[in-house]
């Protein structure tokens, strides 16, 4: 999906703090917490900061002009400052870490979801001390976010792939649309009679515009919803019942893709994520 033009140049959570008042360039680093219920959608916009945020509750999906993104819970994502992106946020509750980009991370031109090393999460448990809004100098403050970025430089060399492209073209971003809306049963004859195109037409478009075939496209799409279904421990669903909502024909072939894409097995992801 195409970034809109005139998109808002700050974030909501610059704007909320200037609504209140609060300076918040008056330190180098800070936290955020955020708590939303059901779904928000924050539109496009971009932060004059470095974020690091991190999931303890809840599913974020961070979208750019050339990628989708997905943040489960106990996983935290880094989106550069400048970066215009959007997130759409169900039932989350997380911490925002902010850096001035003259502390001198690499920003990197992407964003990226990054390793849950439990070091991540505690230490942002412990920089909710340190509010981004707040207006005076801590000596310790400053030690320990200047120790957090030094971490964060680490950790952006370990992401993960939790990410789909988007594209520009028509064509393509219309096959990735009717393919999400029908993980379960689609395929690639579907596909291009709903849209309309060939399938030696669709392969190539699909190929030039983001240097993957559909068919890993589909799949990656069906393990990425699993892992939020898996991560919505309330609704009680069963692995048979998830693999089965996304397509796959068993138990076994859902286990096996989702090992090779996730690094470890249904369950074992459910209960992590879950732990809380």
């Amino acid at each position: 999906m195409a970034v809109p033009a005139g998109s808002s140049p700050t974030s909501p959570i610059a704007a909320s703090l200037r609504q209140q008042g609060v300076d918040a360039s008056a330190v180098r680093a800070g936290t955020y917490a955020l708590g939303v219920g059901r779904e928000v959608v924050s539109g496009w916009h971009s932060h004059e900061v470095h974020q690091l945020e991190y999931a303890f509750e809840g599913i974020v999906h961070v979208e750019t002009a050339t990628a989708r993104y997905l943040l489960p819970p106990q996983q935290a994502v880094w989106i550069p400052a400048g970066m215009v992106h959007s997130s759409t946020m169900t039932n989350v509750k997380a911490v925002g870490v902010f850096f001035d980009p003259a502390m001198g991370l690499p920003a990197g031109d992407r964003v990226r979801i990054l390793a849950a090393a439990p070091v991540i999460r505690e230490m942002i448990l412990h920089a909710k001390r340190w509010p981004i809004s707040r207006t005076v100098q801590d000596p310790m403050a400053d030690t320990f976010f200047e120790a957090l970025a030094h971490l964060v430089v680490e950790w952006l060399d370990r992401e993960t792939p939790l990410c789909l492209p988007t594209s520009r073209d028509p064509l393509v971003a219309a096959a990735m649309d009717y393919t999400n809306e029908h993980l379960a049963e689609v395929s690639l004859p579907k596909v291009c009679a709903a849209i309309g195109a060939s399938e030696r037409s669709l392969r190539r478009a699909f190929a030039t515009a983001t240097g993957m075939s559909w068919r890993r496209y589909h799949l990656e799409s069906r393990l990425l919803k699993a892992m939020v279904l898996l991560a919505q421990d309330g609704q009680n669903q069963n692995v048979t019942a998830i693999a089965i909502a996304v397509g796959f024909q068993s138990v076994s072939a859902f286990t096996r893709a989702f090992g090779q894409y996730a690094g470890e097995t249904p369950t074992a992801y459910r209960q992590r994520v879950c732990a809380e």
